[in-house]
């Protein structure tokens, strides 16, 4: 399963409007994505691999960062979790800096003392 992440489907193409570097970010974070969640053995899991496998933006994979974090908290830690959930992070450099999600450890400065 992890030599399409790098090649690809067999005979399928790029478009055109698509940029070599964002198909390079895509394919990053998927695998990043991939192997956050290839450990767990829930249910759910094979799921959520499942939507990893094809999601086609960058935006699909910036939602499922939840269910990650999510299965991993259940399955692992939540310590696990949120070690995973920052490695994803680094593939959503722009992203809103109050999207309101962030591991439960993180985020203490917008907290009161």
């Amino acid at each position: 399963m992890k030599n399409w992440l790098v090649t690809g489907w067999p005979g399928a193409s790029t478009p055109a409007t698509v940029l070599p570097e964002r198909s390079l970010a895509l394919t990053a974070a998927r695998q990043d994505f991939f192997a956050a969640a290839a450990d767990l053995k829930l249910p759910a899991a094979t799921a959520l691999l499942d939507r990893i496998e094809v999601a086609k933006s960058m935006r699909e994979l910036w939602h499922l960062r939840a269910e990650v974090f999510a299965l991993v908290s259940l399955e692992l830690s939540q310590l696990e979790a949120d070690r995973r959930l920052a490695a994803l992070n680094r593939h959503f450099p722009t992203r809103a800096p109050r999207s309101g999600f962030v591991g439960l450890n993180n985020g203490r400065d917008n907290m009161w003392p």
